[in-house]
């Protein structure tokens, strides 16, 4: 499967999406500049341990390196494009210098139409961009399996490039890059990374952010 996020239980509406973890932002001190990660629970690293997920493997070579970013993991499980545009304000309200777009995995999942999930993207983009005209973006793309057509699935992949395109973001072209569908690196829902999945993630990630810090 190369969906993101599926759940190991439904919720009263049988949906997919993603399974719980709590967050916590982290506050910005001093000249540190924040990374922001805005996601699923890709990003939270459901079934692992916080130091685990991938956000916090970038925050090691950030430090490894002596870059001045505090990385913000901003990943909720279960998390959709309208969710994410009902909760980006609140992220908002401390300073973002680059913010890493994680988003549309759980539409996808649920087979909501390409069109809304565009435009939710779109407006969180478009509030990012509005507090933080300076802020650099990056967009992490994903794919989805053919279960509601050959369309839908390409119609799916090919939000995360456009947008990219469209509102000069950095593009990751798949976060699950050669840890989709691999048995031994994903956990025994057969969705989520384990923690050698998610080093591969960061690895995935931070070939294309590192050309924006």
């Amino acid at each position: 499967m190369f969906a993101a996020c599926g759940n190991r239980k439904s919720n009263g509406n049988d949906e997919k999406n993603l399974d719980s973890v709590d967050q916590s932002a982290p506050k910005a001190t001093g000249k540190t500049k924040n990374i922001l990660f805005f996601g699923t629970s890709l990003t939270a690293g459901l079934g692992l341990d916080p130091t685990e997920a991938y956000p916090a493997l970038i925050q090691n070579r950030i430090d490894s390196l002596n870059l001045p970013y505090n990385v913000i993991n901003g990943g909720l499980s279960g998390e959709t494009s309208a969710g994410g545009k009902s909760r980006i304000d609140w992220l908002l309200k401390q300073p973002v210098d680059v913010f890493v777009l994680e988003l549309g995995a759980n539409d996808g999942l649920r087979g909501l139409p390409v069109a809304q999930t565009i435009k939710n993207l779109q407006d969180i983009i478009d509030r990012v961009k509005a507090k933080y005209p300076d802020v650099k973006l990056v967009m992490a793309g994903m794919q989805m399996p053919p279960n509601f057509g050959a369309k839908y699935a390409n119609d799916f992949k090919n939000i995360f490039p456009d947008l990219a395109r469209k509102n000069n973001m950095a593009l990751v072209p798949f976060l699950l890059d050669k840890v989709g569908g691999v048995p031994k690196l994903n956990q025994a829902d057969g969705i989520h990374p384990t923690a050698e999945g998610d080093k591969i993630l960061a690895e995935n990630v931070w070939v294309v952010l590192k050309d924006q810090l």
